[in-house]
């Protein structure tokens, strides 16, 4: 297909180990380094409302990839990814502010706690597929957000938790400038990290589970082990981007962890594409950013036709009716999401002026 990778000429992989590089060659890597010197390189040039926005992609970011590993790579289903993304969120607060834990310390041991409950609810993964585990996964959503109404000690109940700002060497990280360092670097760490983990033999697995559970179980893959595991590092990661989400706000209410967050992050993995890590900061990057441009399309229109009661009192509405549109639009139009996209238009100008 047009859209595979195509490695320019004198450049080949002579053993197994390079040809499982994260990077295919060198100037994709040097692409990757500069993104990330230009990202650090924002808090000087963005105004405080972009960097809000670049900082809801990151911790929504790392909250999706952990979702696309498990849909997109093992084959697994899950509709209660918000739930644990919650528990990140209660749990860092929950041990900084019950034991005095540090914040930074505490975001990565809220994944740890996220983890296993999602070992937990992993377990029918071993016995389910399909629809059956969908349903156990969506009861899943329903008992978590039971669990935060009514667990005083640990969330707070109805009135929320307190989560505190992170301080590193004395100094508290404050302002949108200084918490968009802190989710630059956990973002980095956490793609690096998912990268990896696709490149070695536990990942190969997930996807040998995707594509084929019966051949893969015949090559010897324990198909239990690899399902509960998936939804077990799909939880670590909800949970590091919940606590993020939890500290950025200063606050952490159950209200915030609905079914409607779980489709926007299914969203977001349709619409970067199923599988595809760089297609999952891509797909959150569209999600976070396409209510901003309805409510700037809206604006436009009041700008032009004058106030209209009707478009303004329905803002909230269209723009949850946008999200649900694109996510059909996609589904029926490009199914591979914008990766696929991506690579169509690289593929286009290393083959210009030919379109073979």
């Amino acid at each position: 297909m047009i859209s595979s990778s195509l490695i320019p000429c004198g450049q080949f992989k002579t053993t197994y180990a390079a040809d499982t590089t994260i990077f295919l060659t060198p100037a994709s890597r040097n692409w990757c380094i500069a993104g990330i010197i230009a990202a650090a390189a924002a808090p000087m040039v963005f105004s405080n409302y972009l960097l809000a926005l670049m900082i809801q992609i990151g911790f929504y970011g790392i909250a999706a990839l952990g979702l696309n590993i498990l849909v997109g790579c093992t084959g697994q289903i899950s509709l209660g990814h918000a739930a644990f993304f919650g528990f990140g969120a209660f749990a860092s607060a929950w041990l900084n502010n019950s034991f005095g834990i540090p914040v930074l310390l505490a975001i990565p041991l809220a994944g740890v706690m996220t983890t296993l409950l999602g070992l937990l609810f992993g377990i029918p993964a071993g016995r389910l597929k399909g629809l059956y585990l969908a349903i156990a996964t969506f009861a899943s959503q329903f008992i978590l957000e039971d669990f935060f109404a009514r667990a005083n000690w640990f969330t707070g109940g109805s009135s929320g938790a307190m989560a505190n700002p992170i301080s590193l060497f004395g100094y508290e990280v404050g302002g949108d400038k200084g918490f968009f360092y802190v989710v630059l670097a956990f973002t980095v760490v956490m793609y690096l990290l998912g990268t990896n983990l696709l490149r070695t033999r536990d990942g190969r697995a997930f996807v040998a589970v995707r594509d084929h559970y019966l051949s893969a179980e015949v090559m010897g893959i324990n198909l239990t082990k690899y399902r509960i595991l998936s939804f077990g590092i799909s939880s670590f990661y909800a949970g590091v981007g919940g606590a993020l989400y939890g500290h950025y706000l200063g606050y952490v209410s159950a209200e915030g962890f609905t079914i409607l967050l779980s489709i926007q992050f299914l969203g977001m993995i349709i619409i970067g594409g199923m599988g595809s890590v760089m297609g999952t900061l891509m797909g959150t990057a569209f999600m976070v950013l396409l209510p901003e441009a309805t409510e700037a399309a809206v604006s436009t229109v009041k700008h032009f036709a004058g106030d209209i009661p009707a478009l303004t009192n329905a803002l909230a509405y269209i723009k949850e009716a946008t999200i649900g549109l694109a996510i059909v639009l996609f589904l029926i139009f490009e199914p591979d999401g914008l990766v696929h996209r991506w690579r169509l238009i690289k593929s286009y100008w290393k083959l210009y002026p030919f379109s073979y």
